[in-house]
């Protein structure tokens, strides 16, 4: 991860850190997993890669949101 986000000239990087904490802890509840597993498993992931493009807004996006669109890319990982 990048040290510093910025959007139109606004510190985002608690926003972005939060938001990815959020993520891999509704993860983790979900599917009875550790932290630090689901950590891994969604920083692999392309949704992960998009929260840190300040551009893409992903970081607006809600916790549930962006974990929805985790498991949709998986999906379309795995079916592809």
């Amino acid at each position: 991860m990048g040290s510093k986000y910025m959007y139109h000239g606004i510190d985002i990087t608690l926003d972005v850190y939060e938001k990815i904490c959020s993520v891999v802890e509704l993860m983790a509840e979900k599917e009875n997993k550790s932290f630090d597993e689901c950590y891994l498993l969604f920083s692999l992931s392309n949704v992960y890669e998009l929260l840190q493009i300040e551009e893409s807004l992903m970081w607006s996006e809600s916790a549930e949101y962006l974990l929805d669109e985790y498991y949709r890319n998986q999906k379309l990982s795995y079916a592809g």
